[in-house]
């Protein structure tokens, strides 16, 4: 008889790198959707793309309080069901915008996968296993985004753009169904627990806003009123989630597990990190296909390295932090990437393919030594009432740096080549019109920018100590010790007051 953790990390695993390689396979099929699509604009084929991000990071934290409360195998199989419902609408599309919502269909069911993945498989392995565990699931999430640029060029080229959606119907099938059937609940969820409605409201509509305000001005420009009042807005929508989750009796986040160290710590390394390299493979495909004037699915295959190298050091890595401990090896992978953007800062415009290929692997193999056991130690320092939305806070850390570093990467490359260049390379119509040396000044500058942020990454990711009890031990006696506060009234040792 197969042991249980073992389905529970096969499940996820395909339920992750499904979920991850539709956040990148849509890229290299745009142009083409572009063309055969009707009402496919070029706006409307950039919100394909993103929409897919913007709301999966969105719903991350409310549907992993969600499922701490609700269930976390109902919600994360609820999840597979809606991505491929979500997929089946995509591959029928007969409009942009009907495609668009297809798209925000399967965010939201990717948010449900990814919010579920982690805290199940904390859930299921002891902690001797756990990163062993994760790291095989990171190789997944992490890997995706790459093997969906080659997946999508080799089933746009042969079968046309409908198939990189028609893939995910016979999985996402199997997938919903081996979930119902095979996985079993093992925490006990909070039943009866009022729904946070202002927590939610004010962190989904926060986050959504200050995304859509970051992302578009990084493509239009920062002088217009709407990218201003949208980052604003959504400014002062996140402030308000800060003030209201300290108040309310059953917040959607306890920010009392920002008392935990290695929490903090952990998530705000990962945070960095996808900062500095979250758009590294959109903008190399803009290298590739702009500078080199390489095909899509070329540009696909020439970025294998940076997958193959985390698949090799993300499950190994897992399993010397069970018996290590994640700190040390974090930190040396966290340094390795470093190392991978310092060689990217003197590779030239048309440089070898050896010393690229190779930075490439640097940084995948630092990824690797870091995520999976950061990922463990920090799941492993929260109580396990707490692991839905401690996954959810993480993965929407990630998510979030990724599109920020996306915001970052288009304002530091449009510097110096105008953005109709650029749109002309999204669109795959760019090949020679791009000026080389005005291109490759913007990279370094972002390589630069990235080596930067994987020092500070380090840095961190080195202080964040070891905890003389664990992390969740600590978390139930400082949130004891901490006076509760019941409809705007503050309880003292039985009595109460509103003072």
């Amino acid at each position: 008889m197969v042991d249980r953790k073992w389905v529970v990390l096969s499940n996820t695993t395909i339920g992750s790198l499904m979920a991850s390689i539709d956040g990148s396979i849509v890229l290299i099929s745009l142009p083409t959707i572009g063309r055969q699509l009707p009402g496919a604009s070029p706006g409307i084929l950039l919100w394909v793309m993103l929409s897919y991000s913007v709301v999966t990071t969105t719903l991350l934290l409310s549907f992993g309080r969600l499922s701490d409360m609700h269930g976390r195998v109902r919600l994360y199989t609820l999840g597979f069901a809606v991505f491929t419902i979500g997929s089946g609408f995509a591959s029928f599309s007969q409009t942009g915008v009907e495609l668009l919502a297809a798209r925000v269909v399967q965010g939201a069911g990717a948010a449900f996968l990814w919010s579920n993945s982690a805290a199940l498989l904390t859930d299921a392995f002891p902690v001797g296993e756990r990163g062993k565990a994760l790291g095989i699931n990171q190789v997944s999430v992490l890997s995706g985004s790459a093997i969906g640029l080659v997946l999508g060029g080799v089933l746009t080229a042969t079968l046309g753009w409908r198939s990189i959606f028609w893939v995910n119907l016979p999985i996402g099938v199997f997938g919903t169904a081996w979930a119902y059937l095979q996985l079993h609940e093992t925490h006990v969820p909070e039943r009866g627990v009022p729904v946070d409605w202002v927590g939610n409201l004010s962190f989904g509509g926060g986050l959504t806003l200050a995304l859509v305000g970051l992302t578009v001005g990084s493509l239009s420009g920062w002088s217009d009123p709407f990218v201003l009042g949208s980052v604003g807005a959504g400014v002062i929508l996140l402030v308000v989630f800060v003030y209201a989750e300290g108040r309310v009796p059953h917040p959607m986040f306890d920010l009392t597990l920002f008392r935990i160290r290695t929490f903090v710590a952990g998530n705000v390394a990962a945070g960095l990190a996808a900062l500095a390299r979250g758009a590294f493979s959109f903008v190399m495909v803009f290298y590739l296909q702009g500078v080199l004037g390489d095909s899509a699915l070329t540009a696909g295959v020439l970025l294998l390295p940076l997958s193959i190298a985390f698949v090799i050091s993300g499950p190994l890595s897992g399993s010397i932090s069970d018996r290590r401990g994640a700190r040390g090896l974090g930190t040396a992978g966290l340094l390795l990437g470093a190392l991978g953007f310092l060689v990217l800062l003197r590779f030239p415009a048309n440089g070898p393919y050896l010393v690229l290929g190779t930075s490439m692997a640097l940084l995948g193999l630092g990824q690797g030594m870091f995520a999976a056991p950061n990922r463990a130690e920090v799941m492993s320092s929260v109580p396990a009432s707490q692991r839905g939305v401690a996954a959810g806070i993480g993965v929407t850390l990630l998510n979030a740096g990724m599109l920020g570093s996306l915001a970052l990467a288009f304002t530091v490359v449009a510097s110096d080549v105008p953005r109709a260049t650029l749109g002309a390379i999204f669109a795959g119509t760019g090949g020679a019109i791009v000026d080389a040396s005005a291109f490759m000044a913007g990279l370094h500058l972002l390589f630069a920018i990235g080596l930067v942020l994987m020092l500070a990454a380090a840095v961190g990711n080195a202080l964040r100590g070891r905890e003389g009890r664990s992390g969740s031990e600590i978390y139930q006696v400082r949130r004891t010790t901490r006076p509760p506060v019941l409809d705007g009234v503050r309880v003292h040792d039985g009595t109460s007051s509103s003072k």
